[in-house]
């Protein structure tokens, strides 16, 4: 569907995307996920038309479009701040491509009614100014707008960014429903790790202008291609080498765990199993599930259990702690451990 060849963009002498290659079936949701300023904005950019690549070619079904002008790309596109008309109304904000388009006026009433009915906009709110709508009500008649002019792709620029984090979570489920249900091919970019593992079918992890690794977020979380990929997915306890050193791995290497993957208390299952004495420091408490850190000699390791309403490990408590060769990941010590903060 979508297809990225070879991209590379510069900025003066400032090189913002390396040999970018990228592929995006029809009618997924692909997620461009890193941190600021990695790139990931640009090459949305770079498939919408706003920004030209000095190397490499974009294509749609085949068709190069590396050089085709915005609006006849055929892409809807919501970004950060909406973009939104504020002193007009929301039947005229949604209308906005269609008028252009130059359609009778009552196909262009017909096709913005019938796209505010399946993004759950109220028909009394079309005739509202945008200005006087909710953060969540903006977003969809933003999204309303991308969709009215029945474009092949949508690309969509953090636009849960700027919603309180209820909220943020409520669209994220609605927007990943209304996805399905036009099954558009969406381009999607966020900073937001958690928000790109529920959305997406596919994900490009981004660095430095750079795909780290593009894959399933099982893949990206489980599998991950890269030390930087471990660290910036979710929470994770970077192994010291006394502890490489007691499970028989390579000292010349890092070596990484998912909280989850560490069993507190438990028998040990297998000789492939390290089981050290650690001291509860701290306990933080998410309602789901519990997080710990325990301190075991030097070693500080976090790990998380399902909240059971009555096994609390209180601080100061002594507990054994399992760690299974076969849930390590391992990187070489030549892979940049950077600052991988959004």
């Amino acid at each position: 569907m979508i297809e990225l060849e070879n991209i590379v963009v510069k900025f003066g002498d400032f090189v913002a995307l390396h040999n970018i290659n990228v592929k995006v079936k029809e009618g997924e949701f692909f997620t461009f996920l890193g941190p600021s300023g990695c790139g990931k904005t640009t090459t949305l950019r770079t498939i919408t038309g706003f920004v030209e690549p000095v190397e490499g070619t974009v294509k749609v079904k085949g068709v190069d479009i590396t050089n085709m002008p915005i609006e006849k790309r055929n892409i809807g596109i919501v970004f950060q701040s909406y973009a939104l008309f504020p002193s007009m109304t929301v039947r005229n904000n949604i209308a906005f491509g269609l008028k252009i388009q130059k359609l009778s006026k009552h196909e262009i009433n017909q096709r913005v009614e019938a796209i505010a009915k399946k993004v759950d906009l109220d028909e009394e709110l079309l005739d509202r100014a945008v200005s006087q709508l909710s953060g969540g009500q903006q977003q969809r008649v933003a999204i309303a707008r991308a969709l009215v002019t029945e474009p092949s792709i949508i690309c969509m620029d953090e636009p849960l960014s700027n919603l309180d984090a209820k909220l943020r979570v409520q669209l994220r489920n609605e927007l990943k429903k209304m996805q399905r249900d036009f099954g558009i091919t969406t381009i999607y970019v966020t900073h937001d790790q958690e928000e790109a593992l529920t959305l997406s079918d596919r994900i490009a992890v981004f660095n430095k202008g750079n795909i780290e690794q593009i894959g399933t977020p099982n893949e990206i979380y489980n599998r991950s291609a890269s030390a930087f990929v471990c660290n910036f997915i979710g929470d994770i306890n970077h192994l010291d080498k006394q502890i490489v050193k007691d499970i028989g791995l390579d000292t010349n290497k890092h070596h990484h765990i998912r909280l989850e993957r560490l069993r507190i208390n438990t028998e040990q299952n297998d000789d492939n199993e390290l089981q050290i004495i650690g001291i509860v420091q701290s306990r933080e408490y998410y309602g789901l599930y519990i997080k710990y850190t325990i301190q075991s000699g030097d070693s500080t390791l976090k790990a998380v259990e399902k909240n059971d309403g009555i096994n609390l490990l209180d601080v100061g408590e002594q507990v054994t702690i399992g760690i299974h060769k076969k849930d390590i990941m391992s990187y070489d010590i030549n892979d940049n451990l950077e600052e991988v903060d959004a």
